[in-house]
């Protein structure tokens, strides 16, 4: 494929990881250092993508990508207005939210494909997927051939935030169980008890709740907004959504910059 100019909003560790593969494709990647932290332009100026005002971004990119947390997607969808290029919304966000923002890109002139990335930022082949769907992801899948990110397109519109949303309803439902499985225990003073029931009975789960701690003080202010998007599909599949609510508030106790227990 030959070169694209495509803008990404906005290059956190995934997004920055999504943006690196784009340039081993042999695109170039605009994004907006403005009010970005340093750490963030560290990232970028790793990945190789090159830092220009919002509205050059705009209006020089043919594809946007948009990598976020999940409770800005539709203000990131409305900052790009008059947009008519390729929009690719790749959060972690619910089918019906994903619904929303193609209407907000389309009233803005875009074509819309959506995208749900799961496991880890794409940094060597085979770990990570990127699944598309719509109208335009076979389109946004030709944008990553040959990079370390896995795109496939599942139609129709919307499945892409479906497989997303199904898949962290276990990864991360789970493990915000498990956070709270022991935070009862320790609320009832029973906590070593319960970890030495886990090393009789369920060997290896003290070092899954270790890795729950340090993966929710890292991400659990960006995970909030996650639960509560699987809530909401939950609920519009006819499906309880209390248990991700519960999850979300789990998560919400882990500010952003929380250190692990």
């Amino acid at each position: 494929m030959s070169e694209i100019t495509i803008g990404l909003l906005h290059p956190g560790e995934m997004g920055a990881a999504v943006g690196k593969c784009l340039v081993s494709a042999g695109h170039r990647v605009l994004w907006v250092p403005d009010g970005r932290s340093a750490a963030t332009r560290d990232r970028a100026e790793a990945a190789g993508l090159t830092g220009v005002p919002f509205g050059e971004m705009v209006t020089r990119s043919e594809v946007i990508v948009s990598v976020c947390p999940p409770h800005a997607a539709r203000d990131v969808a409305r900052q790009v207005a008059g947009f008519g290029g390729l929009y690719l919304d790749a959060n972690a966000i619910s089918p019906a939210t994903a619904g929303e923002v193609a209407a907000i890109v389309a009233a803005g002139g875009a074509g819309y494909a959506d995208g749900g990335i799961i496991e880890p930022p794409p940094v060597a082949p085979g770990l990570t997927r990127l699944y598309l769907s719509g109208p335009r992801a076979a389109a946004a899948a030709a944008l990553f051939g040959g990079t370390d990110l896995d795109a496939r397109v599942v139609p129709p519109p919307g499945t892409a935030s479906a497989v997303k949303m199904a898949y962290a309803s276990w990864t991360k439902g789970s493990a915000a169980l498990l956070l709270a499985t022991r935070a009862l225990a320790e609320a009832e003073g029973v906590e070593s008890a319960l970890l030495e029931e886990w090393s009789l009975s369920q060997p290896g789960l003290e070092k899954r709740w270790d890795g729950a701690d340090r993966s929710a003080a890292a991400k659990g202010w960006r995970w909030t907004g996650e639960m509560e998007e699987i809530a909401a599909a939950m609920a519009a599949a006819g499906l309880p959504s209390g248990f991700h609510q519960a999850a979300a508030d789990m998560y919400r106790a882990y500010p952003r910059g929380a250190t692990p227990r």
